[in-house]
């Protein structure tokens, strides 16, 4: 029987929002897979599954998450990552790998899989849609995402704040992910597009430490890596004034 892998997507940060199907997912693996960026720290994913499985089946691995300078140590780190789970597979029928967000979405185990899929010849690959921070972040702001005909753009500001320049030129509603580190670059480019009266940002969605705030109190002073940033277009017409 091929062994399986499982991407399963835990949402943003609040236990409430992981699905039912991720949860009998996460619980039928023989092991759970939780990324952290050093073996010795408890990251937002182990926070989130520890809710649901008990800590014997946790395994912690090491990934590269924020290394985008170095291409070199990053391949390496996520080679070592590949071949940890490989060994997890050799010895299990199935292995679940918990990610913040939805496993489709900018998410590490993308990079995973594909190397699973060389290390393990036969592996069966399945992910488990997960919550996203916009969705959490649209419901407890109060933002409304998209109306009637209305794109969606997602943009990672790690990709530069000249990509969030270009989107808020467009139309429809623009959401920025890991913003953080250029709050005042955003802040900035939120204000020449005319975006920044009704955009939002929040982060740490669903934790003790959670903030959600009106972008127009962003100040250049630097935010958690992991903001994100909903800037709706302008909506006139009244309802349905975008049908």
């Amino acid at each position: 029987m091929s062994s399986r892998l499982i991407g399963v997507g835990v949402g943003p940060g609040d236990p409430e929002l992981v699905t039912v199907k991720g949860v009998n997912a996460l619980r039928a693996a023989d092991v759970v897979v939780v990324p952290v960026m050093d073996s010795g720290e408890r990251g937002r994913a182990e926070a989130t599954v520890a809710h649901y499985v008990s800590a014997e089946k946790i395994v912690r691995v090491v990934f590269a998450l924020n290394e985008r300078s170095d291409r070199a140590r990053r391949e390496a780190a996520w080679d070592a990552a590949g071949t940890r789970v490989a060994e997890l597979l050799g010895r299990h029928g199935s292995v679940a790998f918990a990610t913040i967000g939805d496993p489709n979405v900018y998410s590490t185990f993308t990079y995973l899989a594909q190397t699973i899929a060389e290390l393990v010849p036969g592996v069966v690959v399945e992910t488990v849609p997960g919550i996203t921070a916009m969705q959490d972040l649209a419901a407890r702001s109060g933002a409304v995402l998209t109306e009637g005909t209305e794109p969606l753009t997602l943009v990672p500001v790690t990709a530069g704040a000249a990509v969030l320049e270009e989107a808020l030129a467009g139309p429809g509603t623009v959401v920025a992910y890991k913003f953080g580190r250029q709050a005042a670059e955003v802040a900035g480019a939120l204000a020449r597009a005319g975006r920044l009266e009704d955009a939002v940002w929040g982060s740490a969605l669903g934790l003790p430490e959670e903030s959600v705030r009106p972008a127009a109190e962003l100040d250049g002073s630097p935010l958690p890596y992991l903001s994100t940033l909903i800037a709706p277009p302008r909506r006139d017409g009244g309802r349905g004034g975008k049908l």
